[in-house]
């Protein structure tokens, strides 16, 4: 065989050898002409993307008060978890076609927030945001207190606002109360004594008996409007309703008669204000705001001048301006036959110390006959008794419809 013959023969098998292995490395790759396989490592599947989201609120100014919504670019989402630097998670709903999802809450003032989320093909996406302080804060005083414990039937829920509420409706719709029996009811704005704006929830009917109530006041985030600022923290009471005991205080017979579940279980002779001018007793119904026992009665503080100036015992507020139920020594001579007080109901000693024993605050006054001054302010104590059911119901910033707790 010539050298040239060899040559080529070497050369043809070379070739041939370089062939099988270029054959052998496609195939580790995923075949010839197959192209390049997805995640699913399917022959022709292409890479999926990765998942994007957006969100309504960026960086580190982002403005509070307003819901979190997250967006997916592509798919549907399965999950979505935010949460605050404390842990704290905002609830929220996901949208029907599943490509959003938007808190219940508001975002907070000065809060970091962390988003994650997670899609229906189980990848996986983080956002976070950090709002702006608030410039100003709102805060609420609440009544009936988490030390009440067991209150009156008469006993409304009562929250007195720090700053103006401009934004009264929204600020209602995160007050809720539920009670242990349906009881229907209804929230109503006003001004309190101090001036301050104020919103009780009132029952249509007067509570019965053993009635459980909590009050959530998811307030945490939600802004009060111009002047008034965020709320900053989230609010909550509960408390239960005690005995039906009813006060009757009758100006004309100079008595006060208690009823117990609606049997009268005792009638106490009283002088009650003295008939026109300012020293005449309020009418109509009110609520016993309190029983604060021994204090000091200064006339000054009512602008009755020099009237009186003393320490009195088993002292029962019914007004913040200053009208009690309380023992009374010095009026001895006109229990039971004449009207001669500063206006407060005053009785003797030991029917004073009987009725204050027995008494819980929310217990409902109700005065009745000639020489009052008329019925006081409705937030001069808690006066919303005096309105009628529909009258109540039209103060609620949301609607006239009853809300069911």
């Amino acid at each position: 065989m010539s050298r040239t013959r060899r040559y080529a023969r070497s050369r043809h098998a070379m070739l041939a050898g370089t062939a099988l292995l270029a054959a052998a490395l496609t195939a580790c790759g995923g075949g010839s002409g197959s192209g390049a396989s997805g995640d699913d490592g399917k022959p022709g599947s292409k890479k999926k993307p990765d998942m994007a989201i957006s969100v309504n609120l960026t960086g580190d100014q982002a403005k509070p008060g307003e819901p979190v919504k997250v967006s997916v670019g592509e798919g549907k989402l399965a999950l979505v978890k935010v949460t605050d630097g404390k842990g704290g998670e905002l609830p929220g709903k996901m949208s029907d076609d599943g490509t959003s999802w938007t808190s219940e809450r508001n975002a907070a003032p000065g809060t970091d927030y962390k988003v994650e989320a997670q899609n229906t093909a189980s990848q996986s996406a983080n956002a976070q945001f950090k709002t702006t302080a608030a410039d100003k804060v709102n805060k609420v005083t609440i009544n009936p207190g988490k030390a009440a414990g067991v209150v009156g039937i008469a006993q409304p829920v009562s929250i007195v606002f720090d700053n103006p509420v401009k934004n009264k409706a929204e600020v209602e719709k995160h007050l809720k109360v539920t009670t242990s029996n349906n009881t229907e009811g209804s929230w109503g704005w006003f001004k309190d004594y101090t001036g301050n704006d104020r919103v009780d929830w009132r029952p249509k009917e007067y509570w019965k008996s053993g009635t459980e109530v909590k009050v959530a006041m998811d307030l945490n985030g939600v802004d009060s409007g111009q002047g008034g600022g965020y709320f900053v923290k989230d609010y909550n009471t509960e408390f239960k309703i005690g005995k039906d005991r009813r006060l009757q205080v009758d100006l004309d017979a100079h008595k006060l008669t208690v009823t117990e579940d609606g049997q009268a279980v005792k009638s106490i002779p009283v002088s009650a204000g003295t008939p026109g001018g300012q020293k005449a007793s309020w009418s109509g119904k009110m609520v016993l705001m309190s029983k604060e026992g021994t204090i000091r009665m200064d006339s000054q503080t009512v602008g009755l001048g020099d009237s009186y100036d003393k320490m009195v015992d088993y002292s029962m507020r019914l007004t913040w301006s200053g009208m009690y139920i309380h023992a009374a020594p010095w009026n001895t001579a006109h229990f039971g036959n004449a009207n001669t007080s500063s206006g407060c109901v005053g009785m003797s000693d030991a029917d004073a110390k009987a009725l204050f024993g027995s008494a819980q605050a929310g217990d409902l006054i109700e005065v009745t006959g000639n020489g009052s001054k008329g019925k006081a302010d409705i937030g001069n104590g808690y006066g919303e008794w005096n309105l009628s059911w529909d009258d109540w119901k039209a103060k609620s910033a949301l609607s006239t419809t009853p809300q069911n707790g």
